[in-house]
């Protein structure tokens, strides 16, 4: 009996100890962003982004996460946010602090040439 007993606590030990490293694992969400084609979507986030004395272009995105861009000279001049809520990084912060609602056209009436842009984060 006591054999019994032995293997069964060695048993659950052994599930356990295969267990919680796949807890721990998977507990963190994940953040899939990607830049996809636009193609005619109203779901996805599209970003009217342009480079300092350059012509603007429409970069698209799904999934919830963040991007970030390597050059700092990036303006903005528009966000549409599809089926998403969104934030834009610059100044050294994510803004607006309330994230942009779904499907809202988003713009700088103040700033025609568009503000600085570091990143872009669906929530």
């Amino acid at each position: 009996m006591k054999r019994i007993a032995k293997r069964a606590v060695l048993a659950a030990l052994a599930s356990i100890a295969v267990a919680v490293p796949l807890t721990v694992a998977t507990s963190t969400p994940a953040y899939a962003i990607n830049e996809v084609p636009c193609a005619g979507r109203d779901d996805l986030v599209r970003a009217t982004i342009h480079q300092t004395n350059h012509r603007s272009s429409d970069y698209c995105y799904a999934n919830a996460g963040e991007d970030r861009y390597v050059l700092k000279q990036w303006w903005v001049t528009r966000i549409w946010t599809g089926n998403n809520r969104v934030q834009w990084y610059g100044d050294g912060r994510w803004q607006p602090a309330q994230p942009i609602p779904k499907y809202t056209v988003f713009t700088w009436p103040n700033h025609p040439g568009g503000v600085q842009i570091e990143g872009i984060r669906i929530l």
